[in-house]
């Protein structure tokens, strides 16, 4: 009886070689990577935090409208809430689709150019959400009809 072996996947003679330049001898990788397991915990509290207050608290999924969210972004313990949230969310998302153009675009220019709208995308996102927060007038001037309640009437 004969016995067969079987090559090993990828022999010397097949690998593909890196092209990629040596890695630097920075840390960024390493707080990268420490950032997603951190801002992933903290995530976890602020998300279901927010679910909790939002859809067990008081009526639940019925109360939510235009005054209860004008109610919560009064407060600035809610402002702080939502902003931490807002940041952390999409600072996390866009360090993990980072990661991916980066296992998977191929060539320099290709994952430059994913990588630069990707950062623009998530830098809008970011100030306009900031911006909706911190800007958000529930009670405008020269508005009569479905005021919240804590609203002063004009």
């Amino acid at each position: 009886m004969s016995s067969n072996t079987i090559e090993t996947p990828r022999s010397s003679a097949e690998a593909p070689n890196y092209k990629r330049n040596k890695a630097s001898h920075s840390s960024f990788e390493m707080i990268a990577w420490l950032f997603m397991r951190l801002s992933g915990v903290v995530l976890l509290v602020l998300i279901f935090g927010h679910l909790f207050v939002n859809l067990m608290v008081g009526d639940g999924i019925h109360a939510i409208d235009f005054g209860f969210v004008a109610g919560k972004w009064s407060s600035p313990f809610w402002q702080v809430w939502d902003l931490a949230m807002l940041w952390l969310a999409m600072l996390h998302g866009t360090n993990g689709v980072r990661t991916i153009i980066n296992d998977y675009a191929e060539r320099n220019g290709t994952r430059m150019t994913l990588k630069t709208v990707l950062y623009i995308a998530a830098a809008v996102i970011i100030v306009l959400g900031t911006l909706v927060i911190f800007t958000f007038d529930p009670c405008p001037a020269g508005a009569v009809t479905d005021l919240p309640s804590f609203c002063p009437v004009p």
